[in-house]
């Protein structure tokens, strides 16, 4: 008999899971203990095995998908069974979906209409998206008025947008036969803006009522007001010798291939350079048009334009987004930072890694006088519950790793019963396997604090976000070499600043700040950590 297979929970903060790659493809023979798939959790790519024998008769996430825990992954069972009882759950949706397109159908076809009623020859102008951030755009002012004649490149209207207002062109012929939004007005980004078509032509019915309804009422008013204005417009813009007539977009694409917009000839109304002069301008043209003034002409400077590229987010970036925007604005941050004098620290370091077989860092140092430290001060090493705090009985440090997917933090277990080279080694190996994806899920669970490093890159001091439940974060900067005040004297030492990040419903600020101070004891004297 056919057995489904679910999306399996394989981290205790998993909600999704994202088929990262399929190891046997439907009608594949499936043996217990075969990997089926490698799933992509919130934490790291792992193989999952079959405990059934049998066909593979159902993929219920195709490779690159993601489903949800506990959704249908694949159905296993004899080869030609019917499954179609059991993949009728997964389907269900589908079916709803097809109902749902054939309920929506009716509306698709009622709006229709509009778009098989627009005549020949009728062009219809969307208000334009002349910003990202750009979701409606305000009509300040309308240059042609209804019965007007347009061409290619004339002065349609000034759009005010989110940001600023710009000249919009109408890139057809013809005359404007509607206005879809009166003068003053604002509509939505991709509503009717103006149609543009043969005089004459009847275009009621194209276009909301509303915006039919206000183009009829002020046509002659409009055109009454608006026409004297246009005709001022151009002699305004020919009124000086040293201003070149030209659309804002026409300028910036000449901007942008380095054109020089006083040897382009103007195409639109009263010779107004527009779009496609700048489009259709040659420079071979150009040199020979203006070779007598060539040394007076500035010179043109080519750029290669940068292209816009787009990265699917990978399940570990889209966890990291939700967990760290959770705690950041979840968890009442606050900071507290201390300056440290490393010198002992690096005495005692040189001794350590003189003995044989022995090599330590700077940052497994840090990790083991945190545990320490955490030992003595227990409300650090504590977990917010809502109506109630947890205080956690074993002390277990996670170590931001950085992976090319973003950050992932294992975990040492019960950190304060290892020495410096246990730290070391399990350091080095976790940090190894998490950027080849190589790190189970129970590695990286459990954390009751935690440590980021961005000294090996000489950042002198940053602060970091909470990595929930824990209730702080230790952030470590790198040693810097510099003048100190040491017994009255001005001598060279070396320092390292370190900033804890607390939830205050946990930490209250004196308390973070006596843990600093055991801290700092530990390191600016490192034999205190055998006491």
């Amino acid at each position: 008999m056919a057995e489904v297979i679910t999306m399996p929970r394989l981290s205790d903060t998993m909600t999704e899971g994202k088929v990262a790659k399929w190891h046997k493809k439907v009608g594949d023979k499936v043996k217990e203990g075969d990997i089926l798939a490698e799933i992509e959790t919130d934490k790291a790519v792992q193989d999952f095995e079959s405990e059934i024998e049998g066909t593979l008769l159902y993929v219920g996430v195709e490779e690159g998908g993601a489903a949800a825990v506990d959704s249908v992954l694949a159905i296993i069972g004899n080869e030609g069974e019917d499954i179609s009882g059991l993949t009728g759950g997964a389907a269900a949706p589908a079916a709803g979906t097809e109902e749902k397109k054939s309920e929506e159908q009716p509306k698709a076809e009622t709006a229709t209409p509009a778009a098989t009623e627009v005549p020949a020859g009728v062009e219809v102008i969307t208000m334009p998206r002349l910003s990202d951030t750009m979701t409606e755009g305000k009509v300040a002012k309308w240059h042609k008025n209804v019965g007007d004649t347009v061409k290619e490149g004339d002065l349609l209207a000034e759009i005010e947008t989110d940001k600023a207002v710009q000249d919009f062109e109408s890139e057809f012929n013809g005359v404007l036969l509607k206005q879809g939004v009166e003068e003053g007005g604002a509509a939505p980004v991709d509503s009717v803006l103006a149609i543009i078509g043969p005089a004459g032509t009847d275009v009621s019915a194209v276009g909301a009522p509303k915006a039919a309804a206000a183009s009829t009422e002020k046509p002659a008013e409009q055109k009454a007001e608006a026409k004297p204005e246009e005709k001022a417009a151009p002699a305004a813009d020919s009124s000086s010798s040293d201003r070149v007539a030209i659309s804002p977009l026409a300028k910036k694409m000449a901007q942008d291939k380095g054109v020089d917009i006083h040897s382009v000839q103007g195409s639109g109304e009263n010779g107004r350079i527009v779009k496609k002069d700048i489009e259709n301008y040659q420079p071979a043209a150009k040199s020979a048009a203006s070779a007598p003034t060539a040394s007076a002409a500035p010179v043109a400077v080519s750029f290669v334009q940068g292209e816009d590229t787009e990265t699917p987010n990978s399940q570990v970036r889209n966890i990291i987004a939700k967990r760290l925007s959770e705690s950041k604005f979840s968890a009442p941050h606050y900071y507290l930072m201390v300056e440290i004098n490393m010198d002992k620290a690096i005495e005692a370091r040189k001794e350590i890694n003189s003995l044989p077989d022995t090599k330590i860092s700077f940052n497994d140092m840090i990790i083991k006088a945190t545990a320490i430290a955490l030992r003595k001060h227990p409300q650090v090493n504590s977990s917010w519950a809502g109506d109630k705090i947890i205080h956690r009985g074993n002390i277990n440090i996670g170590v931001a790793v950085a992976i090319p997917d973003g950050l992932v933090v294992p975990v040492l277990k019960n950190t304060d019963q290892m020495t410096y080279t246990q730290i070391s080694a399990s350091v080095k190996d976790m940090a190894s396997r998490a950027k080849s994806k190589g790190l189970k899920a129970n590695e990286m669970e459990g954390s009751t604090f935690s440590i980021s490093n961005l000294g090996m890159f000489g950042i002198e001091t940053f602060t970091s976000i909470i990595n929930q439940p824990n209730s702080a974060i230790l952030s470590v900067g790198a040693i810097i070499e510099k003048p100190i005040v040491k017994d009255g004297q001005i001598v060279v030492g070396n320092t390292m600043k370190l900033s804890l990040a607390c939830d205050h419903r946990v930490v209250d600020g004196a308390t973070g700040a006596q843990f600093l101070q055991t801290l700092r004891t530990y390191l600016e004297s490192p034999l205190t950590l055998l006491l």
